[in-house]
């Protein structure tokens, strides 16, 4: 089986009831989540073999954030040690009322642990891929180290690497700039992905006068691998969002093949927002080493897959590879299936 390496922060997600804003009731929804721990979770259910490396306190709620994952098959590799985990409240939006996420993360295990107290050597040991994105350089300067060490580590290995790049503005407060901190990232990767905004905002790279039209994305996908050389792949995600509730999503790669257009979803009456470019970045990477080098299918795969996450409460995405092949194939109607 593949091995598929990850590295990042494990969250505690504190969350209103439906669609109410942040304790109009006496009640918070608790779950676990993360960029890279959404990643894998989706590739543990599509078959790979997950891998998550993390920081975590040695306590109760460090042990239940980890079981949270290991639930579904993926092995977590945690540094354990005093302190706390990194939390975020979440308010889901609603009809012209956007959602809205409030970190607090500032001083979190993961924050706090520098790059020698992972065993990156052990971690690295057989495996195929690593991934990373660009909200744990966004979390402190020694996460940014470890993410960088990290992807280094990878490539002398002979790991395939990908960055989402998921810039979180509120995020990068300690002074780092986000522009040379991703570069520097970006020049270590294999694969990005990432949507036209965080393409500007990471790498400095504007959309141009075409806007995000298939010229448009061409151009931008082209611009990336010409700035960035050791690049092979470059996935962009389309979110054209009517209201909270009613987005359309699609999404381009340009790789060594060349460039490709995925299929478009109308996406009506939302469960759930929060980690569809997580089941995107997973799907890809999950096509990418499943369809033989069939780059459009892998695209087509990674769009399917996150359309579904918008049906799925929570953080990670439950769908399986026979569900997205199903929606890729056209059963897109929601029949029960009996």
């Amino acid at each position: 089986m593949e091995k598929i390496v990850l590295f990042g922060e494990l969250l505690l997600l504190l969350k209103s009831p439906g669609k109410e804003r942040l304790l109009q009731s006496p009640a918070l929804e608790a779950v676990f989540g993360g960029s890279e721990a959404n990643v894998a979770v989706s590739l543990a259910v599509l078959g790979r073999e997950a891998c998550f490396v993390t920081a975590l306190p040695d306590h109760a709620v460090g042990r239940a954030a980890a079981a949270s994952l290991a639930r579904y098959g993926v092995r977590v590799q945690p540094v354990l040690k005093p302190g706390r985990l990194g939390i975020y409240f979440l308010e889901d939006g609603a009809c012209q009322r956007p959602s809205t996420v409030i970190y607090d993360r500032s001083g979190s295990c993961f924050a706090e642990t520098a790059a020698d107290e992972y065993g990156w050597a052990s971690a690295f040991s057989g495996a195929s891929w690593f991934h990373v994105s660009g909200v744990t350089p966004a979390v402190s300067q020694n996460a940014a180290g470890c993410a960088l060490c990290a992807m280094k580590e990878a490539r002398r290995q002979g790991a395939s690497v990908s960055l989402d790049l998921n810039y979180r503005k509120k995020l990068w407060k300690y002074g780092a700039s986000a522009v040379e901190t991703m570069r520097a990232l970006a020049a270590l990767a294999d694969v990005i992905v990432a949507n036209e905004e965080d393409i500007q905002n990471c790498l400095g790279i504007a959309p141009g006068g075409l806007g995000m039209t298939a010229d448009g994305c061409r151009h931008l996908c082209e611009e990336v691998r010409r700035q960035f050389p050791n690049v092979r792949t470059v996935a962009v995600t389309l979110r054209r969002s009517q209201s909270a509730d009613r987005n359309g999503w699609s999404a381009v790669l340009s790789g060594r093949t060349g460039f490709f257009e995925s299929a478009s979803y109308s996406i009506e009456n939302i469960v759930e927002r929060v980690g569809a470019g997580d089941s995107f970045a997973a799907g890809l990477i999950f096509g990418l080493s499943e369809f033989g080098g069939d780059e459009q299918k892998a695209l087509d795969f990674a769009a399917a897959a996150s359309c579904l996450k918008h049906s799925i409460p929570g953080d990670f995405n439950l769908s399986t590879k026979e569900e997205i092949l199903a929606l890729m194939a056209g059963n897109a109607n929601g029949r029960i299936q009996r």
